[in-house]
């Protein structure tokens, strides 16, 4: 029994990234041969990877590289060129390139929304896009009837906390003051004035 390695996808390319297809092979030199018959041309020299231009001379090689790898097909005469991609308007800023309208400063969407159907209050998600570039979104998620109720209670409960220990402390203040107050005047002899 004869072992065959499994076909593999792969995608080729031209030189001039003009042509651009898929192919399956198990082997390099069935690679090479597809390479050629997708790319109609008689042979190929070199077969590289198209991403940086290393070229696939070996089995192994070929065996390490992940599937759908995209590989460049060179005829003789042919180098490997990095791809250059310039963007569509070079040497201007994204915010030049559209057509200033006053409408298009600021959108804002608000969706209101409720999660639950007893929700006495809904949420709302807002979003907001700025010159047709920027987005900006946030989601406010409001409490339900019980969960008011509980904040409520909590706070009230706070507040009531804090009033007894300030009025505890105001009594105890007050207290030292008076009994401040009698035992100073004991201790103070009565004055008396005489007048002769």
């Amino acid at each position: 029994m004869v072992y065959t390695p499994p076909q593999r996808p792969f995608k080729v390319s031209s030189h001039d990234r003009a042509i651009r297809k898929g192919v399956t092979a198990a082997t390099l030199q069935e690679l090479k041969e597809k390479v050629a018959e997708v790319l109609m041309v008689s042979s190929i020299l070199s077969l590289v990877c198209e991403e940086d231009g290393t070229e696939v001379d070996s089995e192994e090689f070929l065996t390490a590289l992940p599937d759908n790898t995209v590989f460049m097909g060179l005829e003789s005469g042919q180098t490997w060129a990095p791809h250059i991609i310039l963007p569509r308007n070079y040497g201007t800023k994204p915010a030049d390139s559209k057509p200033r309208k006053g409408q298009d400063i600021a959108r804002v969407i608000l969706d209101f929304y409720r999660i639950s159907p007893q929700d006495l209050f809904g949420s709302v998600s807002v979003n907001a896009t700025f010159q047709g570039l920027y987005s900006v979104g946030a989601d406010f998620q409001f409490l339900g009837p019980k969960k008011i109720l509980r904040e409520t209670l909590r706070m009230a409960s706070l507040l009531l906390q804090t009033a007894g220990h300030m009025l505890i402390a105001c009594a105890s203040m007050i207290k030292r003051i008076i009994e401040g107050a009698d035992l100073f005047q004991a201790q103070r002899s009565p004055v008396n004035y005489r007048w002769d």
